[in-house]
């Protein structure tokens, strides 16, 4: 297997990566880079004790035996219990297809099977002749200390932001011309939100309390011609309303993906094109856009 260049991130974050027959927890340190084999440990249950924040992965770095650079980085959660996702809320995204940011946050569902790792084919069914989307979004993994499975529900502002293990990088890429459609005959999205494949996501994820997210830089590039590229400030709901808004009508639990949404110039991408997520001090999100062959 050939080696899938990667961005490491500004600060320490962590990653998983096969090892053998196994899938292992790694981390990276950006002074150097260094990268630390810190075992077979199980994410979702890391994420539902509350670690894998700032102190906890310095800890177990200093424990690690230090290892060559990943040939690959897998997908940062293997199932998530949920991915959620913000709609408009960025008010020139939303202005870019007619409309204005909602009064309240409104968000939607993909499904498991859209997820894939970096470096991996964002593959377009072969029966969809219409346009696809790239969308360069703030991602984040939800981890708190949950030792009775309640998961977090009715959460308030304050408490909201204490839901959130760490931040990543995701790419809801979308069915464009089919979410029209749908839309028009009142059909819901899921259809076109969440064709295999239609969610990168990662490489890394930088713990929540070793960064401030609210103002960083985020872009697309698509075949190294910048696309989309604005600031997480600009959101309409930051993240604490967002979860508000989410708890409410379901238990956010550890491991759960939440994706905030996607700023403007989203815009069709085409098999052979590459699409890179960049985002300030998190690293790069890079995928191929190939069309499935005619079965």
């Amino acid at each position: 297997m050939s080696a899938v260049p990667f961005v490491v991130p500004a600060v320490p974050a962590w990653f998983r990566f096969r090892h053998g027959n196994a899938i292992h927890l790694g981390a990276v340190d950006p002074d150097g880079p260094r990268f630390f084999d810190l075992g077979p440990l199980d994410v979702p249950t890391l994420l539902a004790r509350g670690e894998l924040r700032r102190q906890d992965l310095a800890a177990r770095m200093a424990k690690a035996p230090v290892m060559a650079a990943p040939v690959r980085i897998e997908k940062p959660l293997a199932q998530p219990g949920k991915i959620l996702c913000l709609a408009k809320n960025y008010v020139a995204h939303a202005r870019e297809f007619g409309a204005e940011a909602p009064p309240e946050p409104i968000f939607f569902a993909k499904l498991p099977d859209t997820l894939v790792a970096h470096g991996d084919d964002v593959v377009i069914p072969h029966w969809l002749d219409t346009r696809v989307d790239h969308e360069a979004e703030l991602a984040l993994v939800l981890g708190f200390a949950d030792p009775h499975g309640k998961g977090a529900k009715y959460v308030d502002p304050a408490t909201a932001p204490s839901l959130v293990a760490g931040y990543t990088l995701l790419n809801d890429v979308t069915a464009r011309k089919l979410q029209g459609t749908d839309r028009d005959q009142k059909y819901p999205w899921l259809r076109s939100k969440s064709l295999d494949t239609f969610c990168p996501f990662g490489p890394f994820v930088v713990p929540a309390d070793a960064l401030d997210a609210s103002d960083l830089r985020i872009t697309m590039r698509v075949n190294g011609v910048t696309k989309q590229d604005a600031r997480t400030r600009d959101m309409v709901f930051p993240i604490a309303q967002a979860l508000v808004a989410m708890a409410r009508c379901t238990t956010l639990r550890p491991g759960d993906l939440v994706a905030m949404g996607t700023p403007e110039g989203v815009g069709p991408v085409v098999h052979g094109d590459v699409m890179e997520v960049e985002i300030e001090r998190l690293g790069v999100l890079r995928n191929p856009v190939r069309k499935e062959t005619a079965r």
